[in-house]
């Protein structure tokens, strides 16, 4: 049975979706823009599933003058509580919460992205178990709790899409850890590739995370394409401006990957978005 799209909101439920639009503007082009291109009833549910994640991130990337360990214990407790009473005077949790108890969207999901964010608090260098423990919470989940709201209740559907929404959220993440080796080792001390060492990473070992996101890549596309009509022109928005970030990776030396950020900018990510909508018209 699928939960109804078509809730009536109050001023308050409203306040606390705006909330995280604005957030996820603030944050992430990328994502709003592909957020923009749903079909409105799909919108804020997105809206608050990444205002939850990127506030979680936040604690244990950017908060290095509190005890984030206690941060993130007090975060989970208070997600769960929310999501137990229905309710939250935090307007990221009350939006989630929304959205959680409205598609039912697996505890176990919010658990495993949680455990990860915890992760991040203690690890420094990832061996393979840890990598594959982490990357899943803290990509694989999110992609699986977006899918539950684009099914709207349809288990078959999920059940179907569920590996593609994984991969598309695994490569997504592989190729923010490859744009940001160089911060996540000078400012966090991170390395999360396992069996790499960033001041010894070669091209070889830059070229294997290569072919293991194009495998990942090629996967989330053939999910897109199997998306619902409503949100499958902003998943897919989404996938070309991280292509085209891919692509820029690929083309990089590995020593000047090491040695500066890469990005897309803004106005080859509007060309992105117009080609994205001609070649859905």
């Amino acid at each position: 049975m699928k939960p109804s799209v078509h809730v009536k909101m109050d001023l308050y439920d409203e306040t606390c979706f705006e909330c995280c639009k604005l957030i996820t503007n603030k944050y992430s082009t990328s994502f709003s823009k592909g957020i923009k291109a749903f079909n409105k009833q799909f919108r804020y549910p997105i809206y608050a599933i990444y205002g939850f994640v990127r506030y979680a991130d936040e604690i244990v990337d950017t908060f290095h003058n509190h005890d984030k360990a206690q941060l993130i214990s007090d975060f989970k407790q208070d997600t769960f509580k929310a999501i137990d009473q229905k309710i939250s005077l935090n307007p990221v949790l009350h939006a989630f919460q929304l959205i959680v108890n409205q598609y039912q969207i697996d505890h176990n999901l919010i658990s495993d992205f949680l455990r990860s964010m915890e992760m991040d608090l203690d690890h420094k260098v990832y061996n393979e178990t840890d990598y594959q423990t982490y990357i899943h919470g803290s990509a694989g989940v999110i992609g699986l709790m977006c899918l539950q709201v684009f099914c709207e209740g349809d288990r078959q559907q999920y059940e179907q899409l569920k590996p593609m929404a994984l991969s598309l959220g695994l490569g997504f993440q592989k190729i923010n850890f490859l744009r940001d080796i160089k911060s996540d080792y000078e400012d966090r001390g991170r390395t999360y590739f396992p069996g790499i060492d960033f001041k010894n990473f070669t091209q070889q070992d830059k070229q294997t995370i290569e072919a293991d996101i194009q495998q990942d890549f090629d996967k989330g596309l053939e999910g897109i394409q199997r998306l619902p009509k409503g949100v499958k022109l902003g998943v897919y928005i989404a996938y070309r401006y991280y292509l085209q970030l891919f692509k820029k990776i690929v083309a990089m030396p590995v020593d000047d990957l090491v040695a500066r950020r890469v990005s897309v900018n803004n106005a080859h990510k509007a060309w992105l978005y117009l080609t994205a909508l001609i070649g859905f018209s």
